[in-house]
């Protein structure tokens, strides 16, 4: 790629980028006037501050419907919250429901208490679309069930589970329901009391535009998951204990205060343009894309199909040329960015008939152009003139 080719980026589903101009302000403005420990001390720098962890917190408690918004724990990322929510709720004999696409950051926490607790774990099958029925969730709980975690999206396929439904079954039966919106928090509308989501992970990075080392974990009011660290949060000090009040009892060392500006701002936009405009906008343009590449070739189009809701991912592979070819030509000949490989969800993968292959991953963002969606387009026809079938 030329030094001065400007970059198209399609990997919205790994980071968002670029950045709205007033998320870069807040980091900036918070690094330059009041970046104070929140919550450790009274004079007016880290009374500002803990101002900052707020409005993040208002501003993501107003778009997930969530009542109080001290009960959302700031984190690093999704990852770091889902594995509070799985670490701080299973114990030996457990039995947890999952699904067949979650990501590592689900799967990897479940493998590893399997080993050190004990234990089980049912993961319900989908089809090779990504797509699954809720009635299968329901037909997999034991009487040890204790736990159901669902992706709200398949970070792979960009189909869409049935949240609300999953949600009712395990209302009724008193089961918590744990969901991973990594790939449709500020994408697709989510009500947490109406869905049934006793625990939400999700990252600031992504579709909610704020900067990497940001995200929560909603956690329901009638439950106290342990807390996965322990430590200084600046409450009820003289304790050896962690403290009872939320969010502190999860907070443990000192937050990432910029970027919590960062997400503040981002969620603040999100809010400004609706989940449904930016859901809508993906739609139009991934179908766009997917049409485009239908045509090719050689090319299987993975996730859900034409008609199907999904998110704004389009995996593919191509006859007769590696994902990792496919993505470094993309990038190194045409500025195109994307993501080839397993996408840290194998289990995905098996479900869709790719464990052998991996894909390469397109994935938009609310300031994806049509012109780099169909720039994606010509450079995949143009890729496949040069390896004939």
């Amino acid at each position: 790629m030329a030094v001065d080719q400007p970059l198209i980026y399609l990997d919205h589903a790994a980071t968002s980028w670029p950045k709205p101009e007033a998320v870069v302000n807040a980091v900036t403005e918070t690094l330059m006037r009041g970046a104070a420990n929140p919550g450790r001390g009274s004079h007016r720098m880290a009374v500002q501050s803990g101002r900052v962890l707020f409005e993040a917190r208002k501003n993501l408690a107003k778009l997930l419907r969530i009542s109080n918004p001290n009960d959302i724990a700031l984190t690093a990322n999704t990852t770091v919250g889902l594995n509070m929510a799985i670490k701080g709720i299973l114990k030996s004999g457990d039995h947890v429901v999952a699904t067949a696409v979650e990501h590592n950051s689900v799967r990897r926490p479940l493998e590893y208490l399997k080993e050190s607790l004990g234990i089980s774990v049912t993961y319900v099958e989908t089809d090779a679309h990504g797509e699954l029925e809720a009635t299968r969730i329901r037909e997999a709980i034991q009487p040890n069930t204790t736990l159901v975690v669902a992706t709200h999206s398949s970070n792979l396929l960009g189909s869409i589970l049935p949240i609300a439904e999953i949600g009712e079954i395990t209302r009724r039966q008193g089961i918590p329901f744990l969901v991973d919106a990594a790939q449709s928090a500020g994408i697709l509308d989510i009500d947490v009391e109406a869905m049934g989501i006793d625990l939400l992970a999700f990252p600031g990075h992504k579709a909610l535009l704020g900067p990497q080392g940001t995200g929560g974990l909603y956690i329901h009011p009638r439950l106290d998951p342990v807390p996965l660290l322990h430590g200084g949060t600046g409450s009820q000090s003289e304790s050896a204990t962690q403290p009872t009040v939320r969010p502190d009892r999860y907070e443990a060392g000192t937050p990432n205060t910029p970027g919590m500006a960062g997400l503040a701002a981002g969620v603040k936009h999100v809010l400004e343009v609706t989940p449904a405009v930016i859901h809508a906008r993906e739609t139009e343009l991934i179908n766009r894309i997917r049409d485009g590449l239908s045509t090719v070739a050689g090319i299987r189009l993975l996730g859900p199909v034409e008609g199907r809701p999904r998110t704004g991912i389009c995996a593919l592979t191509m006859e007769g040329v590696e994902a990792s070819e496919l993505s470094f030509i993309l990038d190194q000949h045409y500025g195109i960015a994307v993501r080839s490989g397993y996408h840290c969800t194998p289990l995905a993968h098996w479900s869709a008939g790719t464990a052998d292959s991996g894909a390469v991953r397109a994935s938009i963002g609310f300031s994806t152009t049509d012109e780099e969606a169909e720039a994606l387009v010509l450079a995949v026809r143009e890729i496949r003139t040069h390896y004939p079938l």
